[in-house]
């Protein structure tokens, strides 16, 4: 019995040394937890992420001050050390907190003073701190509005001549009879046939202009070349107004583009001045070349548009007078078209106009230098020799 003693202490000794050890351990990691939980310093690594960033994020306290951000964060006013910004971003801070739980919402933020569309998600990635990641969303948002308003303009404008079509078509069946009536009806189908496939047409190039896709017949355009393209495309239309179409200005100029799309533009324009011209009138095309600059001016003497009516006229399917449009037949497209086929040039488009004076389109792209084989017109000519005769004599009293 006395040799099992020893043993039985030894087992004791063991028992009571493991049980004190486990709780020492016990005690260090609920002291660590409670370190960590008090903690707010960022976990490793942490800092270096949200400087890789190309997305506002912020990492912020149980007070909702913030103690890391990321560069673009400072756009929307964001920085170290200063309170959260935003109700509707701190109430988010506060819900996930409560919750533990991730959270999105929508809300806009302002961006130095203008508003943004944003979608925050934030998290907890430690007891007192918290993780919020803000992408702008406002561009996106912006393009599927103007998808949606495209698809119901759309739909809405295409009713009119599609609707027109079906009652001609019925008309000219009920009326096969009377040869003149058929004639008659048969004449409008094809005038609304032909409005149906000018708006088809125009939709679809409207709609390849907006895309992504970059232009492919790109080439040095002789802006004389798309001047007198546009003008001879909308003769019949001229004549048939009686409407003078006068062309002025400097030759000889280039820009870099497609040359068929930078006629349809000039086209339009050109169009639009017919349309809304008086009987009689006249339309004029200038070309000016202002150092790196062409600009291409197209005025008319027709009624004009008012001011507050004149940043809406290169909206799809606006038109500043319905019932002329609707004599004339136009789409409402046409500006829209001008306007991007520029900005797909590099250029730009804006528009003077008074009521009851006219209206004057310019047009503004990058000037390229001409062909190194193109003749050299006269006045260039004469010019180049009286800087040549200027340079000689110069050259001569020294």
């Amino acid at each position: 019995m006395e040799s099992l003693q020893p043993v039985i202490a030894l087992i004791l000794g063991l028992v009571l040394g493991g049980g004190v050890a486990t709780l020492v351990l016990i005690a260090l990691r609920a002291r660590d937890r409670a370190r960590v939980a008090a903690s707010t310093a960022l976990p490793d690594g942490t800092a270096a992420v949200l400087q890789g960033m190309d997305e506002v994020a912020v990492v912020v306290d149980t007070s909702l001050q913030i103690v890391a951000v990321s560069a673009p964060a400072e756009l929307f006013g964001m920085h170290e050390d200063y309170a959260l910004p935003g109700d509707e971003l701190r109430a988010l801070a506060r819900t996930v907190r409560r919750t533990e739980a991730p959270e999105t919402q929508t809300m806009r933020l302002k961006r130095g003073v203008e508003p943004r569309l944003v979608s925050a998600r934030a998290s907890v990635i430690t007891p007192r701190l918290i993780l919020i990641v803000i992408r702008d969303i406002t561009e996106r948002e912006r393009v599927e509005e103007m998808r949606r308003d495209f698809v119901a303009n759309t739909s809405h404008e295409l009713k009119t001549p599609v609707g027109a079509v079906s009652l001609l078509a019925e008309a000219v069946e009920s009326a096969a009879d009377d040869p003149d009536q058929v004639r008659h009806f048969a004449s409008r189908l094809s005038a609304e046939a032909a409005r149906l496939s000018q708006l088809t047409s125009r939709i679809m190039n409207l709609s390849r202009l907006q895309s992504a896709d970059d232009l492919t017949e790109l080439r040095d355009v002789s802006v004389d070349e798309v001047v007198a393209a546009a003008i001879e495309s909308q003769s019949v239309a001229a004549d048939s107004a009686a409407i003078t179409v006068a062309r002025g200005g400097e030759r000889h100029a280039y820009v870099r583009g497609d040359v068929q799309v930078l006629t349809e533009a000039v086209a339009n324009l050109v169009a639009n001045a017919i349309a809304y011209s008086p009987q009689g009138g006249q339309v004029g095309v200038g070309v000016k070349l202002d150092g790196g600059v062409v600009e291409i001016a197209v005025t008319d003497r027709g009624i004009g548009i008012p001011e507050d009516e004149q940043e809406r006229v290169f909206e799809r399917f606006y038109r500043a007078d319905q019932a002329r449009s609707r004599r004339t037949g136009g789409t409402g497209l046409g500006l829209s078209i001008v306007k991007h086929a520029v900005q797909r040039h590099g250029g730009e488009v804006e528009v003077w106009s008074r009521p009851g004076r006219g209206s004057t389109f310019t047009v503004r792209l990058p000037a390229v230098p001409a062909p190194d084989d193109l003749p050299i017109p006269k006045k260039r000519k004469k010019k180049k020799a009286a800087r040549d005769g200027a340079r000689a004599k110069g050259e001569k009293k020294r």
